[in-house]
């Protein structure tokens, strides 16, 4: 149960890529450590907004707060508070896992060797060789082993099951609920699917046309149980292939 401020409190955002708007007036509460699912079609900007949070973006208009820190001007101090898997592994292809994680280590203030080391082992990450070689699935294990290491009060999680292989699918969702079950953290992780979020989240957003239209506990966002309502997310949540943004 959450108790306090918001880890993460996002107010009337707006961005746009060139000149087409992408966020329009987004707001959003996440409650400290719960687990939120971001829900929406691919393309709606779900990964923008996690790169706002990240202060990888600036947005037009609106404040965001993590951990009621600043994502821009308190880059760095947010940096070591933070944990962020993207949506593909944000890795050099001629890299292998412990050359990204010695990098890691020169720049992230609270990185811990030996937590990398066990999540790696836990995940079955392969150490021997480079990205270009590395499955998508093992990909994504790399990155969610890097940004566990530090044991961060928040987790950004973007899409980690796109693209993902049913077998390497189950093998991410285990590590993530593990990871939970660690400690209680702060946890915001966006996807397209509504039965990944209901194993996942406590509750739901859902963001389309530029906002967030409903948010809350997933049971009272889907009706409770109704199969009706549930399956008419489904189908908002239907997509074409490829995020976009």
């Amino acid at each position: 149960m959450s108790t306090g401020r918001p880890a993460i409190e996002v107010a009337d955002v707006r961005f746009r890529y060139a000149k087409a708007p992408l966020l329009e007036g987004l707001s959003l509460s996440v409650p400290t450590g719960e687990t939120t699912a971001l829900l929406g079609r691919n393309g709606v900007g779900k990964s923008t907004l996690l790169k706002l949070l990240m202060g990888l973006l600036k947005p037009r208009h609106g404040t965001l707060r993590v951990l009621g820190l600043d994502p821009l001007r308190n880059a760095r101090e947010l940096q070591a508070l933070v944990g962020y898997v993207p949506d593909r592994p944000d890795a050099w292809p001629w890299m292998r896992v412990p050359e990204l994680f010695r990098f890691f280590a020169v720049h992230h203030p609270r990185w811990n060797p030996d937590r990398a080391r066990a999540w790696t082992e836990r995940l079955g990450v392969p150490l021997d060789r480079t990205f270009r070689q590395l499955s998508r699935g093992e990909g994504m294990k790399a990155m969610l082993a890097a940004a566990l290491a530090p044991d961060p009060e928040v987790l950004l999680l973007d899409e980690p099951f796109g693209g993902l292989d049913p077998v390497a699918r189950e093998e991410m969702l285990r590590a993530l609920v593990g990871a939970l079950g660690e400690r209680r953290r702060t946890v915001l992780v966006s996807t397209h699917e509504l039965d990944l979020a209901a194993r996942l989240g406590d509750r739901v957003a859902i963001l389309e046309t530029g906002a967030i239209r409903t948010e809350g506990p997933l049971n009272e966002v889907i009706g409770a149980g109704e199969s009706g309502a549930a399956e008419a997310l489904r189908v908002r949540l239907a997509t074409a292939d490829g995020e976009g943004w």
